[in-house]
């Protein structure tokens, strides 16, 4: 599927599942960032994110449908369940890998501060749903910190997250740590742009860094539509990485 029949099917998905959620019922976007923020969706509703992602670094290249359906059980406690629909490797070789990518799923809890600030935990497994050509074929088990909080128009989330992998090349650690601060502002009443510097650390490889810049377009307050751009800013990390997505809630559970 091209990038406009895509972006054309969720959007029409998108109209017709709003019409389903209850009218008064916000969403709470979590992308097209790396960081998460610390606040959890509106208790009981069931929200969709799903876009589509296209990285290419050297002459390998990924092309990806990642999703996320989010619920909050209460205020400070949720589940997200996560993944790829589909995934289109190519290495450098030249050789081509298609199929369903892994699943994450993550409890999540957040410490509401006040109106401004939160602390939030997420506690996720990698379930390797992925075929080994796609993905590592192994279990990956991870914790992340987050931190968030309203700076005048600005809202801020900074994260940092350990991640055991099921599998890692000899002389290398099976420990990763993330570092990441994304910085969202409005621009209009309508849209807003993001902007957000994230890394990895893993001794006894590169370490990986990146730039993102994104734009979100809400038509209403129960869809988000984003696009932008990522660059990687050393050797390890991908050259650029291109990605459009919609947030919407699916229905409200009680």
């Amino acid at each position: 599927m091209s990038f406009l029949q895509w972006m054309s099917a969720i959007s029409l998905a998108g109209v017709s599942l709003m019409a389903i959620a209850d009218d008064d019922s916000g969403i709470t976007p979590y992308r097209p960032s790396v960081s998460s923020p610390a606040q959890l969706p509106l208790a009981g509703q069931v929200e969709l994110e799903m876009g589509l992602l296209s990285s290419k670094q050297g002459d390998s290249r990924r092309d990806s449908l990642p999703y996320q359906l989010k619920l909050a059980f209460n205020p400070q406690w949720g589940i997200l369940i996560g993944g790829e629909a589909a995934v289109s490797a190519r290495d450098d070789s030249g050789n081509r890998a298609r199929g369903l990518g892994d699943t994450t799923l993550v409890l999540k809890r957040a410490f509401l501060i006040d109106d401004s600030r939160a602390l939030g935990l997420e506690f996720g497994i990698k379930v390797p749903t992925a075929k080994d050509t796609i993905g590592s074929g192994k279990a990956d088990y991870s914790i992340n910190g987050i931190y968030s909080q309203d700076i005048g128009k600005v809202h801020m989330d900074a994260n940092l997250n350990f991640v055991h992998l099921g599998i890692a090349d000899p002389d290398t650690s099976s420990t990763q740590t993330g570092l990441s601060a994304s910085f969202s502002t409005p621009i209009s009443e309508k849209w807003s742009a993001t902007a957000e510097l994230s890394g990895t650390r893993r001794s006894g490889t590169d370490s990986t860094s990146q730039l993102l810049l994104a734009l979100a377009y809400s038509p209403s307050h129960k869809m988000t539509i984003d696009f932008g751009v990522a660059k990687g800013l050393n050797t390890a990390s991908p050259d650029l990485s291109l990605f459009t997505g919609i947030v919407l809630p699916l229905a409200k559970l009680w």
